[in-house]
């Protein structure tokens, strides 16, 4: 039986060192020449590296890239002018060199620093021909560094850096190779990776979409953001200072009920806000492959469809690994300082306050309720109709023992109810239109946009029974 060989950063940056095509440069900031080290460190650089540098200094930096707009350093247009300069001047100064694979690596990064207490990520890419002169292709990622010592994160640095460049060259076939690649020789414990851009010839094998996919899926990040254009956001940048408002599930297909309880969630949020934060809020139906992943039937063309579907309707979506809503709950408190609400129907709180769903948490129900609503987080309650009775807050049913708890999250407002809702929509249900769709039974279109209908019988989405000719 033979095994698969994993190279180590040195190995991987020998094997480009020892490539008479491959020649570039390296522009770094923000934590050193980390990356362009594992190449001096492996040998016959020479053959590699035309420059390193480090623009440290906000004035040399800008001197050299020019200033941004945004003020910020530590982002993806700042490390695109990067690529934009050093690039153009390896042809410019270059074109004469032999067969050639030119390239050019940036990095702009805000490491631990000695005083201060900031998030540490950062923005890294490669511009390169994948054959002597061809049109150029880039590869970018936004990623988080989580070790606690800076030494340690210009190690992660250095590796993930010398595995991008390696990728790019080596393993591009799939989207699963690049992945995989990318974090050979790292943990999700050191770094994580929420948005992975490509462009060019070299990646036109690739969906950048099911790169966030695969990601997400590896473990390489909790979530991935889609903006409405179906591109990729990192979630850091693009909730930043937002007042998310999120609806969990399954969008399979979106139905008049999930969009009815986005437009009431988002009325009640608006209640009594200051208008001055009405434009921070951001609406967010959020889906999880937590379930499927356990059962091995993560299907990213299924994702793909729910995605396109839920960004034709106007709205962000946003895919996650979170299994708990309280797992959810924590990583958005790590997105944005602001208030966090979900939307949420009776039988999701329900499940909340099921005792059997909590097994995997050590600290229990008391401790799922905890992280849910224990710093800054709401949730609206959908209603549901129950043999012919309303079921809201006032008459919400769980085990006795908790039944004071909910009395309290109620009375302090942390759960409040949604009421202007639509009664007519309260026996849509998403597994039974899934179920309709699959079946071929006619009806299921009333129950869900026009436009959703129409793309899923025209794309034969989630098994629909369609006559193609």
């Amino acid at each position: 039986m033979t095994f698969p060989t994993v190279l180590n950063s040195k190995q991987k940056a020998l094997q480009i060192n020892l490539d008479p095509q491959i020649y570039g440069s390296f522009a770094e900031i923000g934590a050193g020449q980390e990356v362009a080290r594992y190449f001096f460190q492996a040998g016959g650089a020479a053959g590699t590296v035309a420059k390193t540098m480090s623009a440290y200094d906000m004035k040399m930096s800008d001197s050299i890239y020019g200033k941004e707009e945004h003020g910020r350093y530590v982002s993806e247009s700042r490390m695109i002018r990067m690529l934009d300069h050093e690039y153009q001047l390896l042809l410019e100064r270059l074109s004469t060199r032999g067969p050639t694979c030119f390239f050019a690596f940036s990095d702009t990064v805000a490491a631990k620093a000695y005083k201060a207490n900031r998030k540490c990520h950062g923005w890294m890419g490669v511009r390169f021909q994948h054959t002597p002169g061809a049109p150029e292709s880039q590869i970018h990622i936004h990623l988080k560094m989580l070790d606690n010592q800076n030494i340690l994160q210009q190690k992660a640095l250095g590796i993930i850096g010398v595995n991008l460049i390696h990728s790019s060259f080596f393993a591009r076939e799939t989207e699963v190779e690049l992945i995989t690649g990318l974090m050979d020789n790292l943990t999700t414990d050191q770094i994580q990776v929420d948005m992975l851009k490509t462009q060019g010839p070299a990646f036109k094998k690739l969906d950048d979409r099911i790169l966030s996919l695969e990601a997400v899926k590896a473990g390489l990040t909790k979530a991935v953001l889609f903006e409405t254009t179906g591109s990729v956001i990192p979630p850091e940048e693009e909730l930043y200072r937002k007042r998310p408002v999120i609806l969990r599930g399954s969008w399979r297909p979106p139905t008049l009920v999930n969009l009815d309880m986005l437009t009431t969630g988002h009325k009640k949020v608006l209640e009594g806000l200051p208008e001055k934060d009405q434009e921070s809020i951001i609406m967010l139906p959020e889906i999880s492959m937590s379930k499927l992943l356990e059962r091995g039937e993560v299907d990213p063309q299924d994702f793909l469809a729910r995605i396109e579907l839920i960004n034709s309707l106007g709205h962000r979506v946003m895919i996650s690994k979170c299994e708990r809503f309280s797992d959810l709950n924590e990583y958005m408190l790590g997105l944005t300082n602001e208030p966090i609400s979900f939307v949420m129907g009776v039988y999701n709180m329900q499940e909340v306050f099921d005792k059997s769903n909590h097994e995997r948490n050590p600290l229990g129900i008391l401790g799922e309720i905890s992280e849910l609503f224990g710093k800054r987080t709401k949730v609206y309650l959908y209603p549901a109709y129950v043999d012919g009775v309303k079921v809201d807050t006032s008459n919400f049913t769980t085990h006795k023992r908790f039944k004071d708890i909910f009395s309290y999250l109620v009375q302090n407002e942390l759960v409040v109810d949604i009421t202007d809702f639509n009664p007519n929509l309260m026996d849509i249900w998403s597994r039974t239109v899934l179920r309709m769709i699959q079946n071929g039974e006619e009806g299921w279109q009333k129950m869900v946009p026009k436009s959703i209908a129409k793309t899923v019988k025209e794309k034969c989405l989630f098994g629909a029974v369609c006559n193609k000719e």
